[in-house]
């Protein structure tokens, strides 16, 4: 699709389908990412017992590389985390072992590494996730891999003009419609202004940039956002907002994601929320407790 290519309303189901499509055509390890229905399939007829079953708790249910990368809290602290929790259940925690080491050896495949390279990287996710379990990395605990500490050196050096230039490609307070971005309708636009007027999201936003609730926040444009892979066809949309305190202003961009049914089962006799939103922020408060564990990575730390 050309940059300047922007989709109405109607046309977005198709072209999304299409998009998603050719992304996971791309190579296996995509392939991997964008079908997360299909692997809970696979796993739902293996027989009982072929997989190890933990403790119920709090799961990513789509533990994959592309959702492993670098979060900051309302304090600026940056670590390296599960970033999307689209499928997040209290279930078998084995599920995310076998989702990421399936990522990790189809991403391996595509680049045509040697098997025992695989079984290498296998074998540290296992290690990495047994130390997780461990609790607070200690004095005595291995170094942080120079692939973790790189990662947050750069998120930590990023600032709005660096998201601006990516997303918006100025810092004019709009959002250029094209190949990422497209048109809302009359509906999606009001709908996404009454979400900014709630107390609890104008609450958030303000918590997430360190301002008090005296400062104005107002919604001043917003398109959809054609992003992701497995979820390409639910609704996501960016909103630019803008922050006023004291007589200063800032923007922010916001991401807002659907929350759907998950496809990963749920431990048999758990209670998880009947709300998807509700049952996303709660494994999201909950991450705290499993994010170590689910990341290999040997460290832990957007609105959906």
């Amino acid at each position: 699709m050309a940059e300047t290519e922007s989709y109405e309303p109607k046309e977005r189901a198709a072209a999304l389908e299409r998009q998603r499509t050719l992304k996971m055509a791309k190579s296996a390890h995509a392939y991997v990412r964008g079908n997360t229905l299909q692997f809970y399939e696979w796993l739902g007829g293996l027989a009982r017992g072929t997989l190890p079953e933990g403790p119920p708790v709090w799961i990513c249910g789509d533990c994959h590389l592309g959702n492993l990368g670098p979060l900051a809290d309302a304090d600026g602290r940056v670590d390296i985390q599960v970033r999307d929790l689209d499928q997040t259940v209290i279930g078998n925690p084995t599920h995310d072992l076998v989702r990421l080491g399936l990522s990790l050896a189809s991403a391996a495949r595509g680049s045509d590494l040697p098997g025992v390279v695989t079984a290498r990287m296998l074998e540290e996710m296992v290690r990495g996730y047994a130390q997780g379990l461990s609790g607070p990395v200690t004095d005595g605990a291995p170094p942080e891999p120079d692939v973790v500490r790189t990662v947050r050196r750069r998120a930590l050096g990023r600032e709005w003009k660096h998201l601006a230039r990516e997303r918006l490609k100025d810092v004019e307070p709009s959002i250029p419609l094209g190949r990422k971005f497209w048109a809302l309708d009359a509906a999606e636009r009001g709908a996404l202004s009454d979400v900014f007027e709630d107390e609890q999201v104008r609450s958030l936003v303000l918590a997430l940039n360190g301002l008090g609730e005296g400062s104005d926040v107002r919604l001043i444009d917003a398109a959809y956002w054609m992003k992701g892979c497995s979820s390409l066809g639910f609704l996501r949309y960016a909103a630019l907002v803008r922050i006023e305190e004291d007589g200063k202003r800032r923007l922010a961009l916001i991401d807002l994601k659907e929350a759907v049914e998950a496809a990963a089962p749920a431990a048999p006799g758990v209670e998880v929320p009947s709300d998807h939103a509700e049952r996303v922020v709660a494994g999201a408060r909950s991450r705290r407790t499993w994010a170590r564990a689910c990341c290999p990575c040997g460290s832990s730390a957007s609105l959906s």
